[in-house]
């Protein structure tokens, strides 16, 4: 799950109802990374390719909020290599 690349296309969606993030799987994860807890909680990324998750036999197109988190920090690790 966490190779997913930064430029699949994918959608940040929110249960309340918000206006959805239609762009890169990049964009959504900077976008949920400046969520408040509560908006975190109510986030999911559609994904455009279904990934396979550890303990599941099947792929999903959907993350949940605590696998967004893995690829935000995965996000900052890989700029913090960058510096």
């Amino acid at each position: 799950m966490m190779n997913i690349p930064w430029d699949q296309p994918a959608t940040l969606i929110d249960l309340d109802g918000k206006t959805p993030v239609i762009g890169l799987l990049l964009e959504c994860v900077m976008h949920f990374s400046l969520f408040k807890l509560f908006a975190k909680e109510q986030a999911r990324i559609l994904l455009t390719q279904p990934v396979f998750r550890e303990g599941r036999k099947t792929r999903t197109w959907v993350l949940n909020p605590d696998e967004i988190e893995k690829l935000v920090e995965r996000l900052n690790a890989e700029r913090k290599a960058d510096q």
